[in-house]
């Protein structure tokens, strides 16, 4: 028993997936790169602010008497430091380094920030452990060989940081809303988008079981229509083949019904009162006759249908043709024998270049005996004019085609019935043989899942009678020529 068994995948559910995941995964990607964004902009202003402040002070250095002097009011003094939410620092250092005014212990700025007097730039620091925002610029003083001096202004970041959270609810608390919106509205497309799936499998499953017509592809959306179209090929072939089953059966009860009918009516015959010996023999004998007949004919139709539904799975290895032409030629020489037919093999040797093809030992076999089986029905033959068969076995390596030729002294088919001896149960009119006309189908059927051409021709042409040559060529294949 499987404990973890996964169920059976829904393209709704994939389609969801794949469009919602990247929906959610991006939504706090948004929200960072949002933080971002509003950090930025809620700085500026301050920003600007401090700027101003740093610029204010620096106006404030004069000098007197040879002197550096900073003057700053203390209404101006207690106006820069008024401020409800944030600290705000400030320095003045003058030619020297000495302080003209604010905090001792305010950071100085890096000693590889080179800036031109009167250039102002801003950096975060720290003061007194807590993280600030500083501007700071260098005053140009007009005194020989003076350093400039040095003004700084430093805020902490609380109101950033309130601001910058206000435009982020601003910004996000919306997308609480949207997200949920915009979950439903994919959900509702993607339900309206597979409609059609759902119309079409409705229309299928109302269909009755006998309704094999194709489906309408045009009222299904071009993404389906090759689905539909895969479909309508597979109900054709199945109308085709049921079809083919259907005439196949009818056929071959009728067939059947000749040989069954006689059974019975020799039964009947040989269970009349006042029969003598000689008709009781008659009638055994003709119900040994027609027994024979109707197994050769369900032999027939069993070898059809093996052939039939070998189909792809047919299992191929390398075959020895001249082989199994012997072999065949071997097996029917009894029957041949007791009709006075004059049977017998020409051509390739067992085992020569070019003779092997890819195909099923069973199968290939089968269809020699069926041509031999058949020659030898069809040719008329007696002690005194014995018939003649040729099974031969034709190699060309260099051309990779072999050929098999099975030919008799017959009578020979007419050029318009050659193409329907290959129907089943098909017989030529005026021959008087007792068969079931599926020898020559199962030929074609074997040969058609070997890859195998057929053809029919006179063995004499001009000659009385005239013969009859079939032909069945094989393209070889390089791998059974090694595999041999």
């Amino acid at each position: 028993m499987k404990i973890f068994q996964r169920e059976q995948r829904s393209l709704f559910g994939e389609i969801l997936d794949w469009m919602l995941t990247p929906l959610l995964l991006l939504w706090p990607v948004s929200l960072a790169l949002t933080w971002l964004v509003a950090q930025s902009i809620a700085g500026r202003p301050f920003d600007r602010a401090l700027e101003y402040n740093v610029q204010a002070l620096s106006q404030l250095i004069t000098i007197q008497q040879q002197r550096v002097v900073f003057n700053l009011p203390q209404p101006a003094r207690e106006m820069l430091r008024a401020d409800d939410s944030d600290h705000v620092y400030y320095q003045v250092l003058g030619a020297r380094g000495e302080l003209l005014s604010g905090e001792r212990d305010f950071p100085v700025p890096p000693e590889d920030d080179k800036l031109q007097p009167g250039e102002v730039r801003l950096r975060d620091d720290e003061m007194r452990g807590l993280d600030v925002r500083v501007a700071y610029t260098w005053v140009r003083l007009d005194l020989p060989g003076a350093q400039p001096a040095l003004v700084q202004v430093a805020e902490t970041r609380e109101k950033r940081s309130v601001l910058a959270t206000e435009i982020i609810k601003g910004v996000m608390l919306p997308q609480f809303v949207i997200l949920p919106l915009a979950v439903l509205l994919v959900w509702l497309a993607l339900v309206r988008g597979i409609k059609p799936l759902s119309q079409l499998e409705e229309r299928i499953r109302q269909r009755k079981p006998d309704d094999l017509s194709p489906l309408d592809d045009k009222a299904v959306p071009l993404e389906v229509a090759p689905l539909v179209s895969s479909v309508n090929d597979l109900l054709t072939r199945l109308k085709d083949s049921i079809a083919t089953q259907k005439r196949f059966l009818a056929d071959a009860a009728h067939q059947l019904k000749t040989p069954l009918a006689g059974l019975r009516m020799q039964a009947d015959l040989a269970q009349r009162e006042g029969s003598s010996a000689e008709e009781l023999k008659q009638s055994l004998k003709q119900i040994g006759r027609s027994s024979m007949r109707a197994t050769h004919t369900v032999n027939q139709l069993l070898a059809l249908a093996r052939a039939e539904s070998s189909g792809r799975a047919l299992a191929r290895q390398p075959c020895d043709l001249v082989r199994l032409t012997m072999e065949a030629v071997q097996d029917s020489l009894p029957r041949s024998m007791s009709l006075h037919v004059d049977l017998g093999y020409e051509g390739a040797a067992p085992g020569t270049a070019g003779v092997a093809v890819a195909g099923n030992p069973t199968l290939l076999k089968e269809m020699i005996r069926n041509l031999l089986d058949n020659a030898i029905s069809y040719t008329p033959s007696s002690a005194e004019h014995p018939g003649v068969i040729t099974a031969r076995v034709l190699a060309d390596p260099f051309g990779h085609v072999l050929v098999l030729q099975v030919e008799d002294s017959g009578p020979g088919i007419p050029e318009n019935e050659r193409e329907l001896v290959f129907q089943p149960f098909y017989r030529t009119l005026g021959t008087n043989v007792d068969g079931s006309g599926l020898g020559l189908p199962i030929v074609l059927e074997i040969a058609r899942q070997h890859d195998a051409g057929i053809s029919l021709e006179d063995a004499r042409p001009g000659e009385t009678p005239p013969g009859t040559r079939v032909s069945v060529r094989f393209v070889l294949d390089a791998s059974a020529q090694a595999g041999l």
